[in-house]
């Protein structure tokens, strides 16, 4: 079962800064695309892994790119330095990230965020130019759809301003 929203939903209660960023960012901002995951940057410290592990405890979350699909809730271990993490839980896949190619580190991408309300919540989402940036950088033929589609919705926005 994929239900992005109340995975998103559960992290915006953690209280936990983050910022949305990827497809899930596109389809706030306009896009037509659909996704598959959730994709927040984040700083991955100690304290965060431990709130993310009580937070989605219930979710059974499993490292989704490991052949022996490890548990989340034990591995790694809570000072590990860690730079990414893919996980998939019982309402769908998530991922930390502490970089955003293009955009740079977990500041610059908070620095380049637009504030939404999201269930009761003030949360931060990456803003359109970044995702833009972002996008073009990947360089992948999904993203470089993403991005043409973005870059339309960016100058109609310009346009009604």
């Amino acid at each position: 079962m994929t239900n992005l929203n109340n995975l998103l939903q559960k992290l915006c209660e953690a209280e936990i800064e983050f910022v949305i960023v990827g497809g899930f960012a596109a389809v706030i901002h306009g896009s037509s695309m659909l996704t598959r995951d959730l994709d927040v940057c984040i700083v991955l410290n100690s304290a965060n892994i431990e709130k993310l592990r009580d937070t989605f405890s219930d979710l059974h979350p499993v490292h989704r790119f490991t052949s022996q699909r490890l548990s989340f809730l034990d591995n790694p271990e809570s000072d590990a330095p860690i730079k990414n993490l893919f996980l998939q839980t019982d309402l769908g896949p998530i991922d930390f990230l502490s970089n955003i190619d293009g955009v740079g580190s977990y500041e610059d991408v908070r620095k380049n965020a637009d504030e939404i309300t999201l269930f009761g919540r003030k949360t931060h989402i990456i803003n359109l130019n970044a995702l833009l940036k972002a996008k073009e950088t990947l360089g992948r033929e999904k993203d470089l759809i993403a991005a043409k589609e973005l870059r339309a919705i960016l100058e109609k926005k310009d346009q009604s301003s």
